[in-house]
């Protein structure tokens, strides 16, 4: 079936009753009537910008499309994310997403899910096994790949980059480090990369980053997998005096991912240099629309969407529309066969949060 096609029909029957919204704490609900589907939305964390900015979406756009909500907040704890399942279950949810930091751990959760035929809807990752109703995701593996063609561009193929790692234990953290290696060994084989596992930890990358610029005080680029290494970042290189503007022959040229406004703002101010713009608005505003479609008793096919994705099948039984993510440079250049999209753009939702 067309995306297209479920798109219209899933217009035509929105809801023009207001809501009132409640989000970011654990039990958020909003107030509905009686023909409102009540889905439920574990927020996995709300100790970034990016994440922030996905709870403040969810509600927008359940109200969009006549959803009833109830919220739960994880704080990045695959075992409160079980308890808040149970929950949710309890409260009678038609439908449920989520975004397991822990992949591997969350399948037994999602077969009881299954048992109680609750569709799931997991957003930014993907479970390691087990069956969910749709994955809203950008590809993250190109988010590594882009990382590593515009730092073996700007490097001229040659020098010492630190890469920041996320979580190994997330199908995010595995996807954009083996991205970015296998990149960079094939095409930049005379850059030299130090992995410094984090967890998402801003504290620990900034210790592992002030350890190796001190050990190797020639690195020249910094791949920051999100921008929860943003601010320590900034911190060690204004310490080292090497925040310098991008024409300083001392600058460390820094890529971040997520497109949060501190980071469009950085890089108009030559602190970085460039990120990924992980869609918090489309998270959430497709998330919902595949639940209320799982509802609906809708069914999805591979194959582009209208909204400027793909659905791909990763395994049998496991669909992932995979949302738009352009590079973000102050120039919008072209690096190494990778276009980007200008830090000020209009269309970046980091550029439209008000």
């Amino acid at each position: 079936m067309r995306v297209r096609t479920v798109l219209c029909s899933a217009a035509s029957a929105l809801s023009v009753l207001a809501l009132l919204t409640a989000c970011g704490g654990s039990g958020g609900t909003t107030a509905s009537g009686d023909s409102e589907p009540l889905v439920g939305v574990d927020y996995p964390r709300s100790d970034t910008d990016f994440w922030n900015s996905y709870i403040k979406y969810t509600p927008e756009y359940a109200k969009e499309l006549g959803l009833s909500l109830k919220t739960t907040n994880s704080q990045n704890d695959v075992a409160k994310l079980t308890a808040n399942a149970q929950t949710f279950i309890s409260q009678g949810v038609k439908g449920l997403a989520m975004a397991p930091q822990d992949t591997a751990a969350i399948a037994p959760t999602l077969a009881q899910l299954g048992a109680k035929k609750i569709p799931v809807v997991t957003v930014d990752t993907r479970p390691d096994s087990g069956k969910v109703y749709m994955v809203v995701r950008a590809d993250n593996r190109a988010y590594g790949e882009k990382a590593c063609q515009y730092l073996g561009t700007k490097l001229g193929g040659k020098g010492k980059v630190v890469m920041l790692q996320g979580g190994l234990d997330s199908i995010n953290g595995r996807d954009r480090t083996e991205a970015f290696n296998e990149c960079m060994k094939k095409d930049y084989p005379d850059i030299k990369v130090f992995g410094e596992a984090t967890n998402w930890d801003g504290a620990v990358a900034a210790q592992k980053l002030q350890t190796d610029l001190t050990a190797n005080p020639d690195i020249k680029g910094i791949y920051m997998q999100s921008s929860f290494a943003l601010s320590g970042t900034l911190q060690v290189l204004k310490q080292k005096g090497l925040l310098v503007d991008p024409k300083n022959k001392k600058h460390v040229f820094v890529v971040s991912n997520d497109g949060i406004p501190e980071e469009l703002k950085s890089i108009a101010a030559g602190k970085i240099d460039a990120t990924v713009s992980q869609p918090a608005d489309l998270y959430a505003k497709y998330a919902l629309y595949y639940l209320k479609a799982a509802i609906d008793g809708k069914k999805f096919k591979p194959g582009k969407t209208d909204h400027d994705s793909t659905i791909i099948q990763v395994r049998d039984g496991l669909l992932e529309d995979q949302l738009s993510a352009p590079l973000v440079t102050a120039d919008g250049g072209t690096y190494g066969g990778v276009p980007s999209v200008k830090s000020d753009d209009s269309s970046l939702w980091g550029n439209n949060l008000g």
